[in-house]
């Protein structure tokens, strides 16, 4: 196997936990609409530490080179087989512009603050979660700059009170911008899993995706082709929509692991649409073994490459 190396006060007394964490303020949204930043000098910034989150056993990243891809999707259902397993699951989203976790998981409440002043991540389908998406209305428009969403990430790294996780999915946005860049800089990540669909303008922003990671440092985990084929709900016969063994000549190509294919049900979007993913809501599913048998290869691929990070220590 190659991998790719390298202090308000409380207004409520009744409810201590329930006030408004002050640093995340910043990144509301509320005040970004309408008004233009204040151009100020530019300023030589030493490089920030790297965050070590020393309870979080795995840090994975599922990413896209582009978006349409569900990769949402598949990093939802993904988190709660990992759950069913028995891991310990955090799921973060990300993807400022687009935050689809709040939706996919069935859930729009904002995240109450502990006493140590930490976010506590809202818990849905036995998965801790955290999002942008719960701190900004839906209808309101993220209009950020780049040191914007740095400083979102790492609050969302630094600021929540994640407790110990055996994983920790962090769905990115699509492509290859600030938020991958930010990420990689600010946590030593166990690796990056990518998702794509069997066409081939997804294979080719593929390659992009894993030149990304690469180049950052950051080992590649594994590919899982979604919308693979369709499966007849009535015959149970397979039928490739867009054409055969796509992802897996992909990851051959680059010498990564093939961690699965995922059929392309109407069932599996209607699932996300109603907040109920489809391994939570019908885990008997084919959809749901797909699901699953992508969440055992990808243990499989981390275990390994931890052992392989063990044996080279001398």
């Amino acid at each position: 196997m190659k991998f790719f190396k390298k202090g308000d006060k409380n207004t409520e007394e009744t409810k201590p936990t329930a006030k408004p964490h002050p640093e995340l303020q910043v990144i509301s949204g509320s005040e970004i609409s309408g008004k233009r930043p204040q151009q100020q000098a530019p300023q030589q910034q030493a490089p920030q530490q790297n965050i070590t989150l020393p309870n979080i056993k795995y840090k994975i990243a599922v990413a896209s080179g582009k978006g349409g891809v569900g990769k949402s999707t598949v990093a939802t259902n993904l988190a709660i087989s990992l759950a069913k397993d028995g891991a310990a699951v955090g799921l973060m989203d990300a993807d400022a512009y687009g935050p689809s976790i709040p939706t996919m998981m069935g859930i729009q409440e904002k995240p109450e603050t502990s006493p140590e002043r930490k976010l506590i991540p809202l818990v849905r389908h036995d998965i801790k979660l955290m999002s942008i998406g719960f701190m900004v209305p839906e209808q309101q428009a993220m209009i950020w700059r780049g040191p914007m969403l740095h400083s979102a990430i790492r609050q969302f790294l630094t600021d929540v009170a994640w407790g110990d996780l055996d994983y920790l999915i962090i769905d990115l946005p699509p492509g290859t911008g600030d938020v991958a860049l930010t990420l990689t800089q600010a946590i030593p990540l166990t690796g990056a899993v990518i998702v794509t669909t069997p066409q081939d303008v997804a294979l080719a922003d593929v390659r992009r995706g894993v030149a990304m990671f690469e180049r950052l440092g950051v080992p590649i985990l594994g590919i899982i082709e979604n919308m693979s084929y369709f499966l007849c709900p009535h015959c149970n016969e397979k039928t490739e929509i867009f054409r055969a063994d796509g992802g897996k000549n992909t990851s051959e190509r680059f010498g990564v692991a093939f961690l699965g294919e995922i059929p392309l049900d109407a069932e599996v979007c209607t699932a996300g649409d109603l907040g109920v993913p489809i391994v939570a809501g019908n885990p008997d599913s084919p959809q749901s073994a797909a699901f699953g048998a992508v969440a055992t290869e990808l243990e499989k691929v981390v275990l390994e490459a931890g052992e392989e990070d063990e044996l080279t220590i001398l």
